[in-house]
Formats: structure tokens, sequence, C-alpha cells
């Protein structure tokens, strides 16, 4: 279960007194401040809240993306917020994937090509990568479009592909950010019902930032954020599809 008041110990994902100042002229701003957050493997939180609030720079943070200005972040027992450049790259190809609002798919690559460039930093041999490229495309339901290049699928299949390149690898955990804002309410719900199946049949962890309220409805928990602190907003009571209401 996820915990907001960091007095939680054992989690998978622990952020103690998290806080991030830019510098804007002569002004400092603070995006996050004093943020404390406990995630159990197998836990899927949506973060909600207004544009500006933090949600995508907490993102960067526990994706070893960005640095912050103080605080830790620590996964799976590796305290990230002090490794250098190239301890933080290699950690975050083992343990991070990530899926994004554009899905990021290189458009001269087939869809098996783009879920296999995470496993060309590994030393997995050509045959062990095919099988994690075609066992992940499996899992998303497009093993019969491996060979197809972005511009012959849909915006939904699309991330599907990017669902796929971003658990290739068996990461610790995903982050989701705005993962259906560029789809149709179709798609949208055919992306969550695959996060959730990631969650509940595969025992994958996944932090989401999302505007959607219908989409928040299929994560396990909802966290609010407001000026950069974080706010409980309520569990999941049963597992609900994306057409819910």
């Amino acid at each position: 279960m996820v915990s907001v008041d960091g007095g939680k110990s054992g989690s998978l994902i622990q952020v103690r007194e998290l806080d991030k100042t830019y510098r804007r002229g002569n002004e400092d701003i603070h995006v996050l401040q004093g943020l404390n957050l406990d995630v159990d493997q197998g836990d899927f939180v949506a973060f909600m809240g207004p544009s500006g609030s933090g949600k995508t720079t907490m993102l960067n943070l526990l994706g070893g993306l960005d640095v912050p200005t103080r605080g830790s972040v620590t996964v799976a027992g590796d305290e990230i917020t002090h490794m250098s450049r190239g301890k933080l790259t290699e950690w975050r190809a083992r343990h991070v994937g990530f899926i994004f609002q554009m899905y990021n798919l290189i458009p001269v690559l087939t869809a098996f090509q783009n879920v296999e460039l995470p496993l060309l930093l590994t030393k997995l041999s050509k045959a062990e990568r095919r099988k994690h490229v075609e066992a992940a495309l499996a899992i998303v339901g497009l093993a019969d479009r491996m060979h197809h290049f972005p511009r012959q699928l849909s915006g939904g299949q699309e991330q599907r592909v990017a669902i796929a390149r971003a658990i290739v690898a068996d990461p610790t955990f995903l982050l989701c950010d705005e993962p259906t804002g560029d789809l149709d309410r179709k798609s949208a719900d055919e992306v969550m019902e695959l996060l959730r199946r990631l969650v509940d049949e595969y025992g994958k962890t996944v932090l989401m930032v999302t505007h959607d309220p219908v989409v928040a409805r299929i994560a396990k928990q909802t966290l609010h954020m407001e000026k950069g602190v974080l706010v409980e907003a309520g569990a999941r009571q049963e597992v609900v599809s994306g057409g819910a209401s």
C-alpha cells in the first residue's frame, strides 16, 4: 500500500523529504516541497493535480532523469540521489521502464526493432533478445505487428509498442507520464486495461501521472498533488475496466 507520510520501511520505493527548486532569474521556484512517499511492489498509483503542481518533476526524480535539491530516493535498496551519471544510466536501464504520452518510437524502425532498443545495452545474445522482444509484444497483443513500422500502426497500437519496449527488460517499476493523453477513449481504455493486467497478472509496479479521472480510476490508489505536496486521495475498492463510471 502507498503511504505519503514517510513512516514505512522496507518498501520498494522510498522517497524522503524530497525538494526540487529551480532558479528563474532572481526567483527560486519551489516545485517539490518535503515530499515523502512509500510504494510497495505491485502497487498501481495514479498522480493527479493541476499543471505545474510538480507531477512530471516527481516522475523524473523517481526515474533518475533529474536530481533533487534536497532529500533522497531509494529503489530496491539503491539510494540513487548521489549516484554518478554513469551508474545512474546503468541503474535506469536495469530498473525503470518509461512510458510517455507521445510514444517516442523511432519511425524508421519496426515495432520489433523499437522494442529491442533497451536490450542492445545488455549482454544478451541476439537469440535471447529476440525471445524477450517476442514475449513483450505478445503480452501487449501485437505479436502479429512486430514487422510493422509506426506509421502503419494506430495510436493505440503505437502506445502498446511503447509499453512493450518499457517492459522488455523486466524493469523494477514503470513510470507513465500521461500514457493515454494522445489517445481516443477506446484506445485509452485498451491501454489502461493492459497496464492493469501488468500489475494484477505480472506483479509490475506502476506510477502514472494523468489528468483523466476515468484513467485514474483504474489505479489501486490515487494521490493528488498540489503545489509540490502529495495528498492521499483514495484507494480502488475493486478492479474496474477502463470504461467504468
